[in-house]
């Protein structure tokens, strides 16, 4: 049977009120969760590089960029249970993020943008080193960071909206969510290449 140009039925029962209370309870749940435990650090020591999880996240977050595109060509094309499909698998991924990037905060600590001999302290000589590209970097960085901070429960309600049905509200909120959830994929991406050759 031929999906183009038919909407997926809804697969859970419309109820704005506890929708909206689950979905902030969640996000600021894991806000808060990420914003303590990326500034803790576990002092045991792992037979594994831990900025593999760095690695994985950019991985992910390259992934996820593709599939936020190939969802918006789906849906352009009216292939709405593909679009359905491909945006579940980012949402799926989004989540596997989450729990690889807590792992390598606690793992691995603060990495500091320029800092060469890994003091915790940027000199400047290294500044001078790191040149323009500090700016560079900083501006991504403080970008990226309050828009991954917020995301998150503009995705929940954006997909809510569609799994109840409401698919008008559905697409006025993705208006919004899905350039910036790819904003914050791609700039993931960037910060990860940037501050990736100071790891130790």
């Amino acid at each position: 049977m031929d999906e183009k140009n038919t909407f997926p039925r809804p697969v859970i029962k419309k109820n704005d009120l506890q929708a909206r209370i689950l979905i902030w309870a969640v996000s600021i749940i894991a806000f808060l969760g990420i914003a303590f435990l990326s500034g803790a650090k576990l002092n045991i020591r792992v037979n594994f590089d831990p900025h593999i999880f760095a690695a994985f996240n950019a991985v992910i977050n390259s992934i996820v960029a593709i599939l936020l595109v190939l969802a918006l060509i789906a849906v352009k094309s009216k292939r709405y249970l593909l679009h359905k499909r491909i945006m579940l698998t980012a949402i799926i991924l989004s989540v596997l993020f989450l729990i690889s990037y807590v792992c390598h905060h606690l793992l691995s600590g603060e990495t500091k943008f320029g800092d060469l001999n890994h003091d915790g302290i940027v000199s400047l000589d290294e500044k001078n080193l790191a040149g323009s590209l500090r700016y560079v970097y900083y501006f991504i960085l403080l970008t990226h960071i309050p828009l991954a901070g917020i995301i998150l429960p503009f995705i929940l309600f954006t997909a809510y909206r569609a799994l109840s049905g409401n698919y008008e509200k559905h697409k006025k909120l993705a208006r919004i969510t899905w350039p910036i959830w790819f904003y914050v994929a791609l700039s993931g991406v960037a910060v990860y290449l940037l501050i990736s050759p100071y790891y130790n």
